[in-house]
């Protein structure tokens, strides 16, 4: 009797060991990995359905555990997936901003698609948004770009234009002059000591004349022997013998450091004399400029003309 009651309780024991457990192991569900470390795999698979960026995709999959539909999901309710699509269009147009503080100047870059959303009260807002937190940290283009990530994610969404925080430029004086231009197309802050109109009238000729360097001693020699190179292979090409058109050449470069600096390019509003000689007789000096343009650099989309539009309809019938 006890050895056929010590066989039924060995075979209970075994039975217990396959019941079901009110506490499994592991739940299947339709997350690809639980709290699991965001693999390659998943975003790039979230980037082919979304065309949304990497860091981007990185962040919606975190935060979806890895569930890439749910991923989506968020991202369209968020706006990023609008974003994302709108990111592909170019965006040339937009706002020069320019603050100073304590001896610091800045000039901040905002794109936008059109000319008309550049004006618009809450594009403009973001953009002096940005350009408050350039100035107050010198912060780079890069973490102004993270630090107002989401925001402009919203904007894009709500404006329904790609928006981008292109560049941000700082420089520092004892004296600051800053010019906008045409609305804030052009923005140039001039850096120096002395005259404050004059300083003014050199922010005027900065935006329109363009030069690159402050004095022709601060042209690179790379630069010089890029240029000379070029105008020596024009001379030759002209027709001119090796050794005469050495000379020309070597003549033309003094012409050449003059006109891309500052200092030695004719003053537009007074010709006749170098920004240099306007310097000197107003008793101011200058330190150093910054000059932007919206857009510059950047490959614009060319829109199709009325009779383009016209030829394709045709074409199309």
């Amino acid at each position: 009797m006890k050895f056929t009651s010590f066989i039924l309780a060995i075979c209970a024991a075994s039975v217990s060991g396959f019941a079901p457990n009110a506490s499994p192991a592991f739940t299947r569900t339709n997350t690809v990995a639980l709290n699991a470390a965001v693999t390659t795999a998943l975003i790039k698979e979230l980037r082919q359905a979304t065309g949304a960026g990497m860091m981007d995709c990185k962040k919606a999959l975190t935060e979806s555990d890895g569930d890439v539909e749910l991923a989506i999901e968020n991202m369209r309710k968020s706006g990023a997936l609008k974003a994302a699509k709108k990111s592909t269009k170019v965006a040339a147009e937009g706002q020069i901003i320019a603050k100073t503080v304590d001896g610091t100047a800045a000039l901040v870059e905002v794109n936008c698609q059109t000319d008309f959303v550049a004006k618009d009260e809450s594009f403009l807002a973001f953009a002096n948004s940005v350009a408050d937190a350039a100035i107050a940290d010198k912060m780079t283009i890069e973490d102004l770009q993270a630090k107002f990530e989401d925001e402009r994610v919203a904007l894009v969404a709500k404006i329904g234009e790609n928006i981008s925080i292109r560049r941000a430029s700082y420089v520092e004086g004892e004296q600051l002059s800053t010019y906008l231009h045409n609305g804030g197309k052009i923005g140039v802050v001039v850096a120096g000591s002395g005259s404050d109109q004059t300083m003014k009238n050199v922010c005027m000729h900065v935006c329109a004349s363009s030069p690159l360097y402050l004095t022709p001693d601060d042209v690179p020699a790379e630069a010089v022997e890029k240029e000379k190179a070029v105008q020596l292979e024009i001379a030759m090409n002209e027709g001119k013998p090796a050794d005469i058109a050495e000379k020309m050449v070597t003549g033309r470069m003094k012409k050449y450091t003059g006109e891309v600096s500052l200092t030695g390019q004719p003053f537009v509003m007074e010709p006749k004399k170098s920004v240099g000689e306007i310097l000197k007789a107003e008793d101011t000096s200058v330190t150093g400029f910054l000059r932007l343009e919206v857009g510059e650099g950047i490959e614009k989309e060319e829109a199709m003309s009325f009779a383009d539009e016209v030829a394709a309809m045709a074409g199309g019938n």
